[in-house]
């Protein structure tokens, strides 16, 4: 499911049975974002120079502290359905904030019968503690398996209909 290509570029591939389309609309309308992975709800503005901002799901605004934007950033190329590039600043806590912008792609492709590919490439530079969550190295701490809890859980929701049960 993922591959460290380096330090500080992060690339995760998973194989979806579903349409490029599908894919998209996952990856960009609300009301798919809040159905997997740590639902948040997506607030884009699809345009490059676009907002590109995650709000809390009903879930997480439960927990304490939790900021009304979780994710900021902006678009800087939008290629439906095939590409999406972003810049991608996490906003759960100031040490998080503080490391910046880093700049996330989503390379969407068919690769025939009904399958599609999708890579998430995640360029952390100058962004240890964000590689760090983004890797799913809190995940024995409690918190989220990152990119890889994310992929797996919009592609069982994409194949099956239903949220897996555990992050």
């Amino acid at each position: 499911m993922s591959t460290m290509t380096a330090e500080t570029t992060q690339v995760y591939r998973v194989y979806i049975r579903t349409s490029p389309e599908a894919v998209w609309d996952a990856i960009t309308k609300p009301e798919w974002t809040e159905r997997y992975g740590y639902q948040g709800v997506a607030d884009f503005d699809l345009q490059v120079g676009g907002k590109a901002n995650m709000r809390p799901g009903a879930g997480m605004r439960e927990f304490p502290h939790v900021p009304d934007t979780i994710i900021d950033g902006e678009f800087l190329e939008v290629d439906p359905p095939r590409r999406l590039k972003q810049t991608w600043r996490m906003l759960m806590d100031a040490d998080l904030a503080a490391e910046g912008f880093t700049t996330l792609t989503y390379e969407i492709e068919s690769v025939g019968e009904g399958v599609t590919k999708l890579t998430v490439t995640h360029e952390l530079e100058n962004a240890p503690r964000n590689a760090h969550v983004v890797a799913g190295g809190i995940e024995a701490e409690g918190g989220g398996g990152g990119w890889a809890w994310v992929l797996s859980d919009l592609k069982s929701v994409l194949e099956t209909g239903s949220h897996m049960a555990a992050g």
